[in-house]
């Protein structure tokens, strides 16, 4: 199955460049939210029962490569429960929870479909859809900057304590999107970030230096149904 986002690949294949951490990012399964395209952000929402199907199927492909050292994970049930699948299957003892590797907060939108936000929350839909970088959304939501300082902060600090080895983080949609931004700041990234898609970065914390080895992978979801209709993962992620 083809991703939305082509798999882009550095050339630096195989061993991990000295003083590097590689960084595995895998986006959580389908929730039933996702399905109803309703605004998650930081609210807590389950896996459904094709985001159990992608989680098993992303474990089993990560259980098939070399050895990861540690797995992270946003602290929010979703991504918590995809973590917890991969980490069984990869035999890594403990998920790390992180609530740095959230979702982006959304403020008054958070738990609300599109439709009903633009009726009944006008400022904080026009606030959300603006895309301006420095946008707060009222009711407490993050702006795109502040998303991208805790995604850079809380990626620079996993990688200065796994220089030279392999770690799993699962993440949100949003979240990702701000990973590419820092990561490939001359590429513009089209589509969506699927669910359970596998991306790599490699990351130098003591240069600040990040490179996209590979992106958008989802070629362990044939034969399991990608919501393609389903919300996040895209510019309105949450």
């Amino acid at each position: 199955m083809a991703s939305s986002v082509a798999a882009i690949e550095e050339e630096m294949e195989m061993e991990i460049p000295e003083g590097y951490a590689e960084i595995v990012v895998v986006r959580h399964g389908e929730t039933s939210w996702n399905a109803s395209r309703i605004l998650q952000g930081q609210l807590d929402s389950e896996l459904n029962e094709i985001g159990r199907q992608q989680a098993a199927a992303v474990a089993n492909r990560l259980s098939k490569e070399p050895k990861f050292n540690a797995i992270y994970s946003s602290d929010l049930k979703r991504a918590a429960d995809t973590a917890q699948i991969i980490a069984n299957q990869c035999g890594l003892k403990e998920v790390i929870l992180d609530e740095a590797l959230r979702e982006r907060h959304l403020g008054d939108l958070q738990g609300m479909t599109m439709v009903d936000a633009q009726k009944m929350k006008p400022s904080a839909y026009k606030a959300f859809l603006a895309h301006k970088r420095d946008q707060e959304i009222p009711g407490g939501g993050e702006s795109l900057d502040q998303l991208h300082q805790r995604c850079v902060s809380s990626f620079q600090k996993i990688a200065s304590q796994h220089k030279g080895e392999r770690v799993i983080v699962v993440s949100h949609g949003g979240f990702i999107r701000e990973l590419y931004r820092k990561a490939a700041p001359n590429r513009k990234l089209e589509g969506k970030i699927q669910n359970t898609s596998v991306s790599v970065v490699l990351i130098s914390a003591s240069n600040n230096r990040w490179f996209v080895k590979k992106w958008g992978d989802t070629s362990h979801l044939q034969g399991i149904v990608m919501l393609d209709s389903g919300f996040g993962g895209d510019k309105t992620s949450g």
